[in-house]
This record gives structure tokens, C-alpha cells and sequence, in this order.
């Protein structure tokens, strides 16, 4: 009998690609990528050193569970594939998941609002209920170019710091999760939120509640207020995943 694509990984490896399959597929449904450019990496459970990412070259739409490269945290690859990685891409990833050990998913998007916030002078403004959860937890980093040397790489973890969102000067946006799910969702939340900063200056002047208003919100978005889900786990993300499969379940192979 031929072996199935989860039969040849061992089942928690399987479970996370089958996750981080689905966090390509739903960045490219929601218009968070950029061609075959960015990267969404994972841990492979019980491999610290061990990640997950894209191969290079095929587009969001085309990932799959079992098409997803096993590489250590210098890029060298550990499984079979007849794929290539984008080493210089993967240096953001690196250096993050060598410094955030707290850290499963790393998710870089260069998703049109966020990236347009990180060209502003003002930089991420909240405005929202859903935009409140980002509130005093937004790290900068400066553009220095194609992030491929070491000190810039230094420089970017230390300007992350403990934060989960990172907004990279004219150039993009950074979330970190607990599991692709929680990455993916603070990518999502994060770009509607820059959309509607932008959106809401260009009508005009803009109000926002306390500080201490947007401080506790914050705190209840974190703390799974409203059955939202904390620890890691999304209450959407299983509807998501039926989504998906009503889509396209080749996902899943």
C-alpha cells in the first residue's frame, strides 16, 4: 500500500504541518502575501532546533503539509525535498527563534496596511476595540536594507524584546505566537487595524479612549476575555480550517 505524506513524519511534526500549511493558505485568502516572497516558520515539536518554512518559489496557494521543508536554525535542510529555501528570507526567522525560545510561530508579511503604517512618521495608532489589543505592545525596527548580516540581526531582536508584534520600518510587519493560530490571528487583527487607522485619518480627526481604557482592553484580549481564546489556541481558528477544507483540502496532503 502507498504511504500517505503523514505517514512517512512523526504525528506531532504532521500536526504542525498541517497547521502551518493552513497559515499559508489563509494569509493568501486574506491578501497577506506577496507573491512567492515572505515566510511563516514553525518549531518542529521536540526539535528545538528544528523549523519548518516555504519552499522557495511555489505561492501560498500551492503549500501543503508535506511540501513544507524541515531546516535547523542555520538554514541547512533536514529532510528529503527536491525544494530550495530563501536563506537571505529566512535570517529575520533565525534570529528570532534563536532569541524567543517562548516563541512557535514567527509570521512576516509585507500585507499592504501594515506595511504603509510602517512608513509613518506616528508609526501604529489604535483606534479600535479589535486595535486595543495591540496597544503599547508594538516593537520598531529600523530599515537597514536586506536584513542579512549579523549585527542588524542583533539589533532586531533586541528592538523586538519581549513584544509579540513587530512593525519593520518601509518594509513590513512581524507576529510571534504560541502556535501558527495565534501568529495568524495577530497578523490578521494587526493589518485590519492598520487599515482602519488609515482609513479613519483620511475622514478625519480621530479620538482614542484612555489610556488606561485601551490598557485594560489590551489586558482582556490577552487574558481570553469574551471567550477569545488565550494560551495559545484561537476560538476561530477550527472554523477556519473548515474554510479551508471547503476550498481546497489538498492543503492537508
Amino acid at each position: 500500500m502507498e504511504r500517505t505524506p503523514q505517514r512517512n513524519f512523526p504525528e506531532a511534526e504532521w500536526r504542525m504541518r498541517v497547521d502551518l500549511a493552513a497559515g499559508y493558505r489563509l494569509v493568501r485568502h486574506f491578501g497577506l502575501d506577496d507573491l512567492i516572497y515572505n515566510h511563516i516558520t514553525a518549531r518542529v515539536p521536540g526539535e528545538d532546533d528544528r523549523y519548518l518554512i516555504n519552499p522557495y518559489g511555489p505561492l501560498y496557494d500551492e503549500m501543503t503539509a508535506s511540501n513544507l521543508i524541515k531546516i535547523d536554525i542555520d538554514g541547512a535542510i533536514h529532510c528529503e525535498t527536491d525544494g530550495e529555501i530563501n536563506p537571505a528570507g529566512y535570517m529575520i526567522h533565525s534570529a528570532v527563534h534563536a532569541a524567543r525560545h517562548d516563541t512557535v510561530c514567527v509570521l512576516h508579511t509585507h500585507s499592504h496596511y501594515a506595511t504603509l503604517v510602517s512608513t509613518l512618521d506616528e508609526g501604529f495608532v489604535a483606534l479600535t476595540q479589535t486595535a486595543f489589543q495591540f496597544h503599547g505592545r508594538v516593537a520598531y525596527h529600523d530599515y537597514e536594507g536586506f536584513a542579512l548580516d549579523a549585527d542588524e540581526r542583533r539589533r532586531l531582536v533586541m528592538d523586538l524584546g519581549e513584544r509579540n508584534v513587530m512593525v519593520l520600518r518601509n518594509h513590513g510587519v512581524l507576529t510571534l505566537g504560541r502556535s501558527v493560530a495565534e501568529a495568524f490571528r495577530r497578523a490578521y487583527y494587526f493589518e485590519a487595524a492598520c487599515r482602519m487607522q488609515i482609513e479613519a485619518r483620511a475622514a478625519g480627526k480621530t479620538r482614542q479612549p484612555p489610556a488606561e481604557v485601551m490598557e485594560r482592553t489590551a489586558q482582556q484580549w490577552a487574558g481570553g476575555a469574551a471567550g477569545i481564546g488565550g494560551g495559545g489556541s484561537t476560538r476561530e481558528w477550527p472554523a477556519l480550517l473548515r474554510m479551508l477544507d471547503r476550498l481546497d483540502p489538498t492543503w492537508r496532503h
